[in-house]
Formats: C-alpha cells, structure tokens, sequence
C-alpha cells in the first residue's frame, strides 16, 4: 500500500467522531494541560486503538451511545506513553511535529502524561465499566514493565529475541489488545468470543511493532514523524538489529559494539548499521516477522461470520504490515 493517508480515509467518518470526544475531555482549569494535551492528542497520529476498539465492538453486534466516548481511553492511554517516553529518550520529534517535552520541557509533559493516564480511568469510572478498567490498568502495568525492560536493555547487543518480542509484546501489543478484548466485553460476549479478540489484538499488536522497528532503517523522517536511525542512537537494540548481529562475524560484531556504545559515533557510524542491515536480507526477514504475527491475527478472526466490521479489521491487520510508514 504506497498510500496510508489514503487508505485510512475510509475510516474518517470513525476518525472524525473519536477526535470529537477527544476534544472533551481536558475538563481542567489549567490551561498548561489542555494546551500539550490537545497538541498530543488532536489532529495527528493515526487513532488506530480506538479504531480497533470500535470495530471490536461492532463485530460483537454492540453500537450503543457510549462507544465513541470509551474508545478515547486508549487514546489517552497511548498519548500518555508517548509524552513519557520523550521524556525518556530524549526525543524532540514526535508525530512529524515538535514533542512536547521539546516545546514545554520534560516536568510539563511527564504532568501531562499522568493527567491522561488519569483522565481515561475516570472515563470508564464515569460509564460504570469496571471490567474494562482493569483490563487497561492491566495493560498499563505491562506497558510499564516493557518500558523498564528496555531500558535495562539499552546498548545491550546480546539481547535475545525472545526478550525483544517480551518488550514490543508488553510496550505496544498489550494495549492494542486490550482495546480489542473491551469490545468483546462490553458486548457480553462469552470468553471463548474474548479470548479469540484478545488473540488477534496481540498478535496484530506485535506485528505493528515489528514494522515500526524495521522502519527506523528504511524509512525517512518525513514518513514516520520521527528520525532514521533514531533507534539505533538511543541504544535500542530491536529485531533488525538483532538478525544483522546473528550474520555477522565475531571480529565484525565487537567493532559494531563499540560503535554502538560509544557517545560520540558519528551519523556516517549510524548509516552504517542502517546499510547493513539493507544489504543483508533483514527487511524482507523482518516482514516476514511480521506477516507471521498477521496470520496468526486473522486466523483468531475466524471464530466470527463475515460482517463489514469483520472486514474492516482484516483489511487493517494487513495494512499493518503492508504499509510504507
């Protein structure tokens, strides 16, 4: 798909109604936090996760009033990691746009992650849906856990692939699934008709990721909001790099440890982690990865009949892992 603007446009009567409720819910008399929250949450970023929750719903046969209202919760939970993993990484781009711990400084835009994690407690509080506020809080501790996870991980080159599938799977999976499992929920769904939901948001969780790592090496900044490279010059060691080390010679493999530590490796440095991995057969590995993780998604879909929500979600998880940014 050369296109994703383009695709997605046929979401945008789902996408123009989710910004709708997004827009109410900074009930604050501090300005500070409306002002970042709407520059976080407003007019950028794709609201995939409360897409999903829609269409999760929507295919357990559940499109009452309060639908749109709920699905912000995972918006805010999402924008709330974001504005707290600038912080952590230093970052100054986010969403092709200024971060807003670049505009307003690290304490301004931590507060404000804290107000949105907040915030979408109080949105199921308000609905009286206790169930789906522990499947979030849930996700938001593994959410957390990944975060560490990675942290400790940083510049770490012997790093396994099953501890790299650990932190996408609890950092970005989680959440996405969790959005997937309220729909079922809220629709009273029984638990296998759950389980098959929280499978594919999982599994259509981890193959995101993995294409949003592999981006970091073929991609530019004018397509994903953020730098190339940028991954490799925190430390972080994702699935790209960890196919390019297995391929690689002893002798080979240390001199790129000491570039990848070092402070002052230079952007000629980075580029040539990003060629290696190019050169190497790793992107078509990594999609492959991915494709994996997609058919394991659909197949967790075939439990349910053929509807339009259905379609609508099979035709996202392929979009996951076929589109360019």
């Amino acid at each position: 798909m050369k296109n994703n603007s383009k695709f997605l446009d046929q979401f945008s009567p789902y996408f123009l109604r989710i910004d709708e409720e997004l827009g109410k819910i900074f009930e604050t008399n501090v300005s500070l936090i409306e002002e970042i929250g709407r520059h976080s949450l407003l007019g950028s970023g794709k609201k995939l996760r409360p897409l999903f929750f829609i269409l999760s719903c929507q295919l357990c046969n559940y499109d009452e009033g309060d639908l749109y209202s709920l699905s912000t919760i995972f918006e805010c939970v999402h924008v709330a990691s974001l504005l707290h993993d600038d912080v952590l990484d230093n970052a100054f781009i986010r969403r092709g746009k200024s971060s807003a711990n670049k505009i307003w400084g690290n304490s301004a835009a931590v507060l404000v992650g804290d107000f949105l994690f907040a915030r979408s407690s109080r949105i199921a509080i308000d609905k009286q849906h206790f169930k789906l506020l522990k499947i979030i809080s849930d996700a938001a501790i593994k959410m957390s856990e990944g975060q560490a996870l990675e942290l400790v991980n940083i510049y770490n080159l012997s790093m396994t692939k099953r501890e790299y599938l650990d932190i996408i799977t609890w950092k970005t999976a989680e959440l996405i699934s969790a959005a997937c499992t309220c729909g079922g929920i809220l629709a009273g769904e029984k638990e296998e008709i759950i389980q098959s939901l929280k499978s594919f948001g999982l599994n259509m969780g981890i193959a995101f990721q993995i294409i949003d790592d592999l981006f970091d090496y073929i991609s530019t900044t004018k397509k994903t909001g953020k730098p190339a490279g940028n991954d490799i010059r925190e430390g972080k060691v994702t699935l790209p790099l960890i196919y390019l080390l297995v391929n690689l010679e002893k002798k080979e493999r240390d001199s790129l440890q000491d570039l990848f530590e070092s402070a002052k490796t230079s952007n000629k440095n980075y580029m040539r982690f990003i060629e290696l991995v190019n050169r190497n057969g790793i992107i078509s590995k990594c999609r492959e990865e991915a494709q994996h993780y997609a058919q394991m998604a659909e197949t967790s879909l075939s439990v349910f009949p053929d509807s339009q929500a259905k379609e609508s979600l099979l035709t996202l998880n392929r979009f996951i892992v076929d589109r360019n940014y």
